[in-house]
Order: structure tokens, then C-alpha cells, then sequence
């Protein structure tokens, strides 16, 4: 499977579109308490450099979307563990 949009929330969640059309939602909240990833609690980063990179989810904390500085996770792992949700029309409401 591959990643071809995800959309972050303020709370450390990502909404991740999946090429088969599957929506996945990813509680990053475990994860920005380790090592490296630490770093995405700090000045918004976790939303401001959100991306897709290597067909899955990612973070350039650099910003220069470099395949080899980003912070990625596997996206069969996440494909596998992420439970299916519906569209986040909330988050798109006005």
C-alpha cells in the first residue's frame, strides 16, 4: 500500500489516504514521545511539515522534503495497525 495524502491534526493524529481508497487514522501520540520524533512537539512542526515522502507518511523537520533527513514511518505498519475511518469532513467544515 502506499500513502498518497495525510492530513495532521492538532492533537497528533494523522488522517492518511491510502491508494486503495482507505482512510487510516495514526495516533502519533506514543510516538512524539521518543527519541528523535520528540522534536515534532516543538513550534508545530508535527502539522507544519507533515508530508507524504517515499509513498508514506512523513515529517521534514528540516523542510527540505529530502527522502534521506525525513522522518518516516513504514506504511505496510501502518496500513496493517491503523484503523479505517470515514473522510474528515469536520476538519473541512466552515
Amino acid at each position: 500500500p502506499e500513502v498518497i495524502q495525510v492530513i495532521p491534526t492538532l492533537d497528533f493524529k494523522v488522517y492518511i489516504y491510502f491508494d486503495d481508497g482507505t482512510i487510516r487514522l495514526f495516533d502519533a501520540t506514543g510516538l512524539i514521545e521518543k527519541g528523535v520524533f520528540s522534536k515534532l512537539k516543538e513550534d508545530n512542526l508535527f502539522t507544519d511539515t507533515c508530508t507524504v515522502i517515499n509513498h508514506t507518511l512523513a515529517w521534514s523537520i528540516d523542510k527540505s522534503y529530502s527522502e534521506e533527513t525525513c522522518l518516516d514511518l513504514d506504511p505496510i505498519n501502518l496500513y496493517n495497525t491503523c484503523p479505517i475511518v470515514e473522510e474528515p469532513s469536520h476538519l473541512f467544515a466552515k
